[in-house]
């Protein structure tokens, strides 16, 4: 398997379960809170993918880990979702700033 296709699949994998089913919603919402409920949903996928990742690292340092693919998927899962999240902040403050530099 050729290592775009794998990235993909990351790629894929992170946004589908840091969206999930709030991404839906948020499309027909018009009062922005959908906005809000799908980036707090991201922020807690985050927050639990994370916490996967250093139960793990824990395990492999003590030795109690058996397959340390696990361990690695899980911390990469987590950077992936990490720089996705950042992202999506920093295009949110890209935003918000260039409307702030709008002329009345």
């Amino acid at each position: 398997m050729p290592l775009s296709a794998i990235n993909a699949t990351i790629a894929t994998t992170s946004l589908s379960g840091v969206m999930g089913s709030s991404a839906t919603t948020a499309t027909q919402q018009t009062d922005g809170s959908g906005f809000g409920t799908a980036l707090s949903g991201a922020v807690d996928n985050l927050q639990q993918l994370q916490g996967t990742s250093n139960a793990l690292a824990i395990q492999a340092v003590t030795g109690d880990l058996n397959d340390i693919h696990t361990a690695t998927i899980a911390a990469t899962r987590a950077q992936v979702t990490m720089e996705l999240v950042a992202a999506v902040r920093n295009k949110g403050v890209d935003a918000f700033n260039e409307i702030m530099r709008m002329q009345a």
